[in-house]
Formats: structure tokens, C-alpha cells, sequence
């Protein structure tokens, strides 16, 4: 269901008081009819992103939010114009922890990382990771946890998966969007950055491999486009500006 438009009727708006719980409704709740979904039990839906009491809503699902205790599940809706990524939702969720425990699967997602770049022996060269849960070549790069600017974002994700402290070039970031198996959503923003060593320790729990490469070896390892589109940019976004 997750992506799915929805119409919900509010039976709970923002301000009502749940005498079950013993607590005030900062979001709009409701019960959800899912388009082009067949449904076998009204299914209730938290509305985020609409601060004032509402009778109906249309928006989509933008999360699947299961009682752990219960194995209930509910959805977690938004007007279309919004992107929240779990540690917001989970935020505005809040609310409900002291009253059970909840686990939350998402439809957007959204990644932070770095092209490192270091001269070898006369040579520019770039730096390429595989990770363990996929088969291809691609940049370091990782989820932003809660308080995180996607420049610290970056810097932390590089860090934990090569052992590299980066040094975020301004000026330069690049946005990537593509779909994990038209299940998630997913927005990725890459920096330049350069590096003092290339000396490399990978995350072992999560990187397979790595490699430092010319640009044009490089360009060949990648698989994917959104890829190649951002090493070229950097490329020339760093030659342009006399880094390399």
C-alpha cells in the first residue's frame, strides 16, 4: 500500500481527547479507503502534514506504522507535496510510544554521501565502494539519522564505511531519484570531497570491496546512469574550478 493515494474520514481530528489512552490527538485520525486497493477491514490512518482539524483528506501513504504488541497496523498518510523520511514521521508519531511500541516501514528515503577524489602517483583518481547488499559499484553513501544536515550526513556515512575523514568541497551537490523496487522511494544527494590519504579501512559489516580509479575506468565500473551522471559532473565541476 505504501504510495498508494488514499481518502480518509476523519473520526479523531486534531484536538480530540482519547479517554482510552488518556491522551490529546495532535494529528488528524481517521479510517482510510485505499484506491485500487482491496481492503478486508477498515484500516485506520494517521494524518501528518495538516496542523488543523479535518473532516475528510485525500493524500498518500507514505508509511505503515504495526503495533508491536498487537501486530495491528495503520497507515501513516500526508498531503502528495510531502517527502517525510522515518525519523520525522517517527518524531510526529511520538505521541503513541507511551502507550505501545510501534515499528514503522516507509516509502521515501533519503541518502547522503560523497565522490572522494585524491591524486595517485601523478593521477586524479576516485573512489568507488561495492556494498554487501548489491552488486554494483557506486559512492559512499548512507541514510541521514535524526538532527543531520546532508553535508554531516555525508561526512559521518563516508567515515563509518572507508575510514576516511572527507572534506566537502562547496558548491557542488548533486541530486539523484529512482525507485527501489517500486516499493521506496528514494532521494539520494551526493557532495565532492577531497581526501588527505587514501588510505582505506571499510565498514566490514556493510562493504564489500573498494577501489581507486581514474576517471575513465571509473565511468565504466558504474552501472547505473544517475551514477555516471554525477562522476561526470564532478569531473567537471572540479576541473572548472582548478581542483584538479
Amino acid at each position: 500500500m505504501l504510495g498508494k493515494y488514499c481518502a480518509v474520514s476523519v473520526c479523531r481530528p486534531v484536538g480530540h481527547v482519547d479517554t482510552a489512552y488518556g491522551f490529546t490527538y495532535p494529528v488528524n485520525f481517521g479510517f482510510a479507503t485505499v484506491k485500487r486497493v482491496k481492503l478486508s477491514k477498515r484500516i485506520g490512518a494517521y494524518i501528518l502534514g495538516i496542523n488543523h482539524p479535518v473532516r475528510e483528506f485525500d493524500g498518500r501513504v507514505i508509511a505503515i506504522l504495526t503495533n508491536k504488541q498487537t501486530g495491528e497496523k495503520s497507515l501513516v498518510v500526508a498531503p502528495k507535496s510531502k517527502r517525510y523520511i522515518i525519523h520525522e514521521i517517527d518524531e510526529m508519531m511520538s505521541f503513541l510510544k507511551p502507550h505501545f511500541d510501534y515499528e514503522l516501514q516507509c516509502y521515501f528515503e533519503r541518502s547522503c554521501g560523497a565522490v572522494l577524489f585524491h591524486e595517485i602517483d601523478g593521477n586524479i583518481r576516485y573512489l568507488l565502494i561495492k556494498n554487501k547488499r548489491s552488486a554494483h559499484w557506486s559512492f559512499p553513501k548512507g541514510h541521514v539519522e535524526k538532527g543531520e544536515s546532508d553535508i554531516e550526513a555525508a561526512i559521518r556515512e563516508v567515515q563509518e564505511e572507508t575510514g576516511i575523514n572527507p572534506h566537502i568541497i562547496e558548491g557542488f551537490k548533486a541530486k539523484s531519484e529512482y525507485s527501489i523496487q517500486h516499493r521506496i522511494e528514494k532521494t539520494v544527494y551526493i557532495f565532492a570531497a577531497s581526501c588527505d590519504s587514501t588510505i582505506t579501512t571499510i565498514q566490514e559489516s556493510e562493504i564489500e570491496d573498494y577501489r581507486w580509479l581514474e576517471y575513465s575506468n571509473a565511468i565504466k565500473n558504474l552501472k547505473f546512469e544517475n551514477d555516471k551522471n554525477i562522476l561526470h559532473r564532478v569531473n567537471k565541476f572540479l576541473k572548472k574550478n582548478n581542483y584538479i
